[in-house]
């Protein structure tokens, strides 16, 4: 369960802030129907930038944003890309959910508020004394860091020394302190080092997005009715909604999972990871490029027990997509090659590398279970490829300049001729074993104990299901806070 005590003055400050900041905190039932957003906050958006630091962007953390860089209000069905199988190779559906038209043009912006908001509007973050810590293998910290600016709170980055560079040049533009911890996305044990250092001094608060409950709480509520709402949109008579994949990263997308096994019972959900760290698969480790995803542990709040199968994904076969999809030669073959039409070569650039990681798992899964044309599959694109245009030029420095004939033989070997191997049905005993590896990070490291574990596997109703539940109490507080600033009465 997530805390929601309140600390007296902890929240008077916090109401001072946002009064003197013109800051309104939108509830998770906003977030999920943007429609009921008050229409003077909505008014007031049509002049402001996706990526404005304007306290108002809050109101944009939601997959139904229209697709404008300013300006845009909502609609009803969130942005999606359904790839056709001339492109994947398997003849069911695959829709994807575009975290590109969300401020900072990826989804995290929205695990991170679901962490800071109920310490926010209960006083356990105070922004006169605290500084917010963003752990994270990328986006996390970015969302984490943009939610803190348009807060007025001082946000800290951690992140992996070998992210990509537009990530950094962002962070400092944005004015969040930046710690680089050595290694890569696989180095979490690194990032939760330097944490539990931080930790020591009280002046810095840890948002850790692998074990706050208020990660799973956001996309339970949010991102899994979202993608709900877009099956139901494109869905034709007699197709099912078969199947869900996300890469593992912190796991908060898997729990709009939980919420899609609620709606469609048959649906079968998928956890996917590096094959070059293969954790859950095998037990693995090792260092790879899938950027956004961290590796070498179990995320607390993945709920184990609900996970049908694990996807060991191949970083090579990410990266050469990427290259395809984001050049000239590239789009020139999926144009004359594959006839797919302009707006579906733009769109796939708003796949990022961990987005093509997600599609590769569906196409793994549709190919094991064996999915016909009336069967979908959904997924999320965490961000796009705005943030990876220093990966391509790496691409080309390592490759040699693309050309059409490289792009086929990309399509041929990294998406069309992906197999069944290096993937896992998971049995009972095979999730039990994967949730058991919780225990040598979060009992044996991070301060958790063999009691509150046990829960996780045997009391659903007391863990996973109380916090999808608490966000109707965060809803009342945050209406509660924004009732006392007075704000949103002002506009």
């Amino acid at each position: 369960m997530i805390d929601l005590t309140i600390q007296r003055q902890g929240l008077a400050n916090n109401i001072r802030k946002a009064r003197e900041n013109h800051i309104i905190i939108p509830t998770i039932a906003q977030m999920q129907h943007p429609e009921t957003i008050p229409e003077k906050v909505q008014d007031k958006l049509k002049d402001v930038g996706l990526w404005d630091v304007n306290p108002l962007n809050l109101f944009r953390i939601t997959w139904k944003n229209e697709a404008k860089e300013s300006g845009g209000l909502f609609q009803a069905v969130p942005n999606y890309v359904e790839l056709p199988s001339a492109l994947t190779g398997v003849p069911c559906r695959i829709v994807a959910m575009v975290g590109k038209w969300f401020p900072t043009g990826c989804h995290k912006v929205g695990a991170s508020f679901g962490c800071l908001a109920p310490r926010l509007v209960t006083g356990q973050f105070d922004v006169d004394r605290h500084k917010a810590v963003w752990p994270s293998t990328g986006n996390y910290c970015r969302g984490g860091a943009f939610n803190s600016a348009l807060l007025g709170a001082q946000g800290v980055a951690i992140l992996p020394a070998e992210m990509s560079q537009e990530r950094f040049d962002w962070l400092h533009e944005i004015g969040a302190e930046v710690i680089a911890t050595p290694g890569c996305e696989s180095n979490v044990k690194e990032i939760f080092d330097k944490t539990n250092e931080l930790k020591q001094d009280p002046q810095y608060m840890i948002f850790n997005q692998f074990e706050e409950m208020g990660n799973p709480l956001w996309h339970y509520n949010v991102t899994g009715n979202a993608l709900a709402d877009v099956f139901e949109a494109v869905k034709r008579p007699g197709d099912r909604f078969a199947g869900a994949c996300f890469t593992s990263g912190s796991a908060g997308t898997m729990s709009s999972g939980d919420r899609l096994k609620e709606l469609y019972p048959r649906l079968k959900l998928g956890v996917g990871e590096a094959l070059q760290c293969p954790t859950i698969l095998n037990n693995g480790f090792g260092g790879h490029r899938i950027e956004g995803i961290g590796d070498k542990h179990i995320p607390w709040i993945h709920n184990v027990k609900n996970t049908d199968m694990a996807i060991a994904i191949d970083d090579e076969d990410s990266q050469r997509l990427l290259r395809l999809f984001n050049t000239p030669e590239g789009q020139q073959y999926l144009r004359e090659a594959l006839g797919l039409p302009e707006e579906l070569i733009e769109k796939l650039t708003w796949l990022g590398i961990s987005g093509i990681a997600n599609v590769l798992c569906c196409i793994k899964m549709a190919k094991y279970y064996e999915f016909t044309e009336h069967d979908v599959i959904g997924t999320v694109l965490t961000d796009s490829a705005v943030m990876y245009g220093s990966r391509i030029a790496e691409l080309n420095d390592m490759y040699g300049a693309y050309t059409v004939q490289a792009a086929e033989l990309d399509h041929s070997l990294h998406m069309l001729g992906l197999k069944t191997d290096n993937l896992m049905e998971l049995t009972y005993a095979d999730r039990k074993r994967v949730h058991n590896l919780k225990y040598y990070t979060w009992v044996e490291q991070q301060g958790k104990t063999v009691e509150e574990i046990n829960a996780l596997w045997y009391d659903p109703q007391g863990t996973w299901e109380a916090v999808h539940a608490q966000a109707r109490e965060l809803d009342e507080l945050i209406n509660a806070f924004n009732e006392e600033s007075g704000v949103l009465k002002s506009l």
